[in-house]
């Protein structure tokens, strides 16, 4: 039987990244607030985290708020109508239901409707994975304009009484407008995962176990095995991020800016020492008054970059995420 002939995508040769836009939490959270329930003080918090305050947001605001909010400013800044946007991705494990979508609601919101729109459920990778599909997208030809967004309020899934990890964490969102570019702007990911430590970052308990619980199972919050985590971050990852500046076909001295996930800043301290980082690339340490904050905390650590250093505008960015699942995701980009 002959095969009947079928019109296929074609798209850009290039993407890059057009504008960012960002949202943050509007409480300051400081260490002493936070302390008496782990029983530690300002000082542990620091020396262990490299935080010192961190953002949270009201009782009032969603994440959906936040990436609402971050999203309007990044398509303003690209300089393009929120109707020419065809893809919506959004980051996030904050979501307040199962289904339907984030991205549908915040699509819809900023005017970007009927644009595909779908969630992305990869943790503290998952902007990474955001930026690598929207680049595939813009390229085949699926997509213009593809708006990502990395949304999360963590606030709302904290014991206050835990010492693994709810000290970290903060509330924010990041977006991200990618499109056709005359240059390559987004270098090929290297993405990937390790699931036999699917325990090591996560919650304290499923859904099903609160539903039948039957009073005795608290709600769901987030735990960690840090010294797992710590070790995988430093040593792995490390690896990750150089098979992504090799893939980029770039060397560490070309780079102008390396944006990690704002985890922990031992690990984004001992990251640079593995890199061998000169002293002249701009290091994204935005932990210290945003705190972790996931999915965003690449996005809204790049909006802070470029507001304090303008310069970098135009630059080599190297930026990993790493985070729950264990997942992992790089690339380089030019900083827009």
């Amino acid at each position: 039987m002959a095969h009947i002939s079928l019109n296929e995508s074609h798209g850009a040769a290039h993407s890059r990244i057009y504008a960012l836009g960002a949202a943050r939490g509007d409480l300051v959270v400081t260490n002493d607030d936070l302390a008496g329930p782990i029983e530690s003080s300002d000082e542990w918090i620091r020396q262990r985290t490299g935080v010192i305050t961190r953002k949270r947001a009201s009782v009032n605001v969603t994440a959906a708020d936040l990436a609402t909010a971050a999203a309007t400013e990044a398509i303003e800044k690209a300089g393009i109508k929120p109707s020419q946007i065809d893809a919506v991705l959004i980051s996030t494990i904050s979501n307040t239901v199962q289904t339907p979508s984030m991205a549908a609601l915040v699509a819809d919101r900023v005017g970007a409707s009927p644009a595909a729109a779908y969630d992305i459920s990869a943790a503290c990778a998952g902007y990474t994975y955001g930026i690598a599909q929207a680049d595939s997208f813009v390229r085949s030809g699926l997509a213009t304009y593809v708006l990502v967004i990395g949304a999360e309020k963590l606030s709302e899934i904290v014991e206050p009484t835990d010492r693994t990890i709810s000290f970290l964490l903060g509330d924010g969102a990041g977006a991200a407008v990618v499109g056709p570019s005359d240059y390559p702007g987004i270098s090929k990911t290297v993405w990937g995962s390790d699931g036999s430590k699917w325990d090591a970052v996560g919650m304290n308990h499923t859904l099903l176990e609160y539903r039948d619980g039957h009073g005795d199972v608290a709600w769901p919050t987030l735990r960690q095995e840090g010294q797992t985590v710590f070790r995988w971050a430093v040593w792995e990852m490390a690896k990750v991020a150089q098979r992504a500046l090799d893939e980029a076909g770039i060397t560490a001295d070309q780079l102008t800016a390396f944006i990690p996930h704002q985890a922990n800043m031992r690990i984004i301290d001992e990251f640079a020492k593995q890199l061998n980082l000169p002293d002249s690339v701009i290091i994204a340490r935005d932990i210290e008054t945003t705190g972790n904050t996931s999915a965003a905390s690449i996005p809204l650590a790049t909006h802070r970059l470029l507001e304090e250093n303008p310069h970098a505008s135009g630059g080599l960015a190297l930026e990993i995420g790493f985070g729950a699942g264990l997942v992992f995701g790089a690339q380089v980009v030019v900083l827009p």
